[in-house]
């Protein structure tokens, strides 16, 4: 059997860094984790190919030469997918698909042969089986959840790890909060299943062995799910791990606010490797955090909260949303503000969407607001329900937000205020990369020389270089990210 497995492409985004990842020479960010997973379940004797469309591109002979193409993607995919599935058809190929788009939207997908949906661990193997005897079903779908200690290790040797500015790994699935507008919750359950420690360890075994030196990302939609087995198993096993392989790898991941909460899990963390934190904070707004759900979020002072976790060594960056019902004319003004006072170099904001299945959706259908499909990408201008908001008010303030924060101005006076106060609990290990090298001449030369940004260029520069010259990596590596972040916006606006 031969096995053509297809991610496809995202578009250009804040989150996509397409403008960061030239200054590296690399072609994406992330790996395709979960197919790579899919992969090592699929029988060995079978033969599989990866394309990451994000990559490299696919052609009439990678289709023609498979028996099946797998195809998985999340919702901001979705126009990509449908292409690939238009070309499968033309070429009269087999069609298998999974992931998170097809499990929520599998209404829309009647061309397609195979719908593998909701956790591959169980409905996977049920697929294969019926395949085996000659007589598979057109959809499979499971309401339990995977048992992910039994999730083999991914395949690596499928891609090439050079074209990625990170590799990824899974510790967890699920999250012990219930935010209206997420839904991950939908797809994964409200009670975090975990890997052992063991499991992880091969993991970072496996990708040790591939040769790989450098940023590791957890890709858990809370990390700290699980707070107890976090301390007292999995952080402990990363630690002695990392130290007996002189710490090939730095690493971030994803959590929730009351990290802040628990100093001895911070101080783990960072003990560990971990450099970073990706947080929801979503809004300064205490109304709209009650009406959304966010219970971890209200009822405390962010900004103390961010500085706490960015005083025991880690980095913050923040994820944003402006359109909650109870947002009110100042709340354009009022985040702009926030991000600033709280240094939060790496802030993303979007306008909120309702992804389906969500609470929040279930809201707005009650309330006949809503008025299409979310397309999973809620930075580009459009929303998918009717707001309490002006919709000409609530774009305008959102572009005001974007223009503001990602200008050379406030965006360096950000990148400022954070390194001033932020000291590294550990010891970074520096591992020689040629294309880092190259990203900091060419940072020189498209931002020390023609970019706008120059003047604040050179001042963070030489400040960094001098005053604090084990950020000096970190201070180039916001620089590019401040260019990645305006020319996304710069393209909305033209």
């Amino acid at each position: 059997m031969n096995i053509l497995m297809v991610y496809p492409q995202y578009p250009d985004t804040f989150w996509s860094f397409k403008h960061a990842l030239k200054f590296v020479s690399k072609k994406a960010s992330f790996p395709p984790l979960g197919l790579l997973t899919v992969a090592s379940m699929l029988p060995d004797e079978w033969n599989k190919r990866l394309i990451d469309m994000n990559v490299s591109e696919i052609c009439d002979e990678d289709i023609l030469w498979a028996d099946y193409v797998f195809i998985s993607a999340m919702s901001i995919q979705s126009e990509s997918a449908n292409e690939v599935i238009e070309k499968c058809k033309k070429l009269n190929a087999k069609i298998v698909a999974g992931g998170p788009l097809f499990t929520s939207s599998s209404e829309y997908y009647e061309s397609i042969d195979h719908l593998v949906l909701n956790e591959a661990e169980i409905t996977l193997p049920q697929f294969i089986k019926d395949l085996h005897d000659g007589k598979p079903k057109r959809k499979y779908e499971s309401i339990d959840w995977a048992d992910i200690k039994k999730t083999p290790l991914p395949m690596w040797d499928l891609i090439s790890i050079n074209d990625y500015t990170s590799m990824n790994l899974q510790y967890s699935r699920g999250c012990p909060f219930d935010c209206d507008f997420c839904d991950i919750t939908v797809l994964y359950g409200r009670k975090p299943r975990t890997k052992t420690k063991e499991q992880v360890i091969a993991e970072l075994d496996a990708l040790y062995f591939t040769g790989w030196r450098g940023s590791v990302f957890f890709v858990d939609d809370n990390f700290i799910g699980n707070k107890t087995k976090l301390k007292k198993e999995i952080l402990p096993a990363i630690t002695a791990w990392m130290e007996k392989k002189k710490n090939p790898f730095y690493l971030n991941t994803e959590a929730s606010i009351n990290l802040a909460d628990d100093e001895q899990l911070m101080h783990q963390m960072v003990k560990a490797g971990f450099e970073a934190v990706f947080i929801g904070i979503e809004s300064p707004n205490e109304e709209s955090l009650i009406e959304c759900n966010k219970t971890q979020n209200s009822n405390r002072n962010l900004i103390a909260s961010v500085k706490k976790i960015q005083n025991e060594g880690l980095e913050v960056q923040g994820g944003f949303i402006v359109g909650f019902d109870n947002d009110h004319p100042k709340i354009f003004e009022e985040l702009t503000n926030f991000i600033q006072q709280s240094g939060i170099v790496t802030a993303m904001v979007g306008l909120l969407n309702a992804p389906k299945g969500t609470k929040l959706e279930k809201r707005l259908l009650i309330e006949g607001r809503m008025l299409k499909d979310f397309t999973g990408n809620n930075t580009d201008f459009t929303i998918n329900f009717i707001p309490k908001m002006d919709s000409d008010k609530l774009l305008a303030g959102y572009k005001s937000i974007l223009k503001t924060i990602y200008s050379p101005k406030y965006f360096y006076e950000r990148v400022m205020s954070f390194m001033k106060d932020f000291e590294p609990k550990k010891k970074k290990v520096f591992h020689l990369n040629p294309n880092y090298i190259a990203a900091l001449f060419k940072s020189m030369f498209k931002l020390g020389v023609v970019g706008e940004e120059r003047i604040y260029y050179w001042r963070l520069f030489f400040w960094s270089l001098f005053r604090k010259p084990r950020l000096f990596s970190l201070a180039i590596l916001f620089t590019i990210y401040g260019f990645h972040f305006r020319k996304i916006s710069n393209s909305f606006y033209s």
